[in-house]
């Protein structure tokens, strides 16, 4: 299958789970995306674990200029305190719409599991047609313990309460994917 093959049905599959799914094309559109994405959800704080050091800082200061507060580790001190999240996923998987996070980093994991709105930026070289094409990535990175990989399809969703489908109850609310063009030209 084609890169924008990939791309589209990775982007068709996700939103069948009321994903909202963004084509970007680089670093700075997707540290702007996520301010103004809390913003208009009047969210008040933001967290990005594991974002490097140059880009934390880059959006530190759009959080300042935006009255955010961004949280810092660890974040088991802001458990009650998170709005939005950004992180990045290691691979995608087109077939289904799902994320594949290595969610080694306790941080990481408060991150995608307790904020109200999950935002995640994907190289879409990263996009992979299916989970079969996942497996000998999966057993390299299982190697190195400790392993935790997180898979995400769409936002936390129930419907184990009286059979009536309820979102947000596990987890977050809403999940943006942000797909970033390589080379969008």
């Amino acid at each position: 299958m084609k890169h924008h093959e990939l791309t589209y049905r990775m982007k068709e599959k996700a939103e069948l789970v009321q994903a909202v799914v963004t084509t970007v094309c680089s670093m700075e559109d997707v540290l702007r995306y996520v301010v103004d994405l809390t913003l208009r959800q009047n969210g008040k704080s933001l967290v990005a674990p594991c974002l490097d050091s140059q880009n934390r800082q880059v959006l530190e200061t759009f959080c300042s200029a935006a009255g955010l507060t961004f949280l810092h580790p660890p974040l088991r001190n802001h458990l009650t305190d998170i709005h939005t999240a950004l992180t990045h996923a290691d691979w995608a998987i087109a077939e289904t719409g799902t994320l594949v996070l290595n969610s080694a980093s306790e941080d990481l994991r408060i991150a995608t599991m307790l904020s109200e709105t999950h935002v995640a930026w994907i190289p879409a070289s990263r996009i992979l047609p299916d989970a079969v094409a996942l497996s000998d990535r999966l057993i390299e990175t299982m190697k190195s313990p400790p392993g935790y990989m997180s898979f995400i399809t769409g936002a936390s969703r129930t419907a184990d309460i009286e059979r009536v489908l309820a979102i947000g109850v596990h987890g977050p609310q809403t999940l943006h994917i942000l797909i970033m063009e390589e080379n969008p030209s």
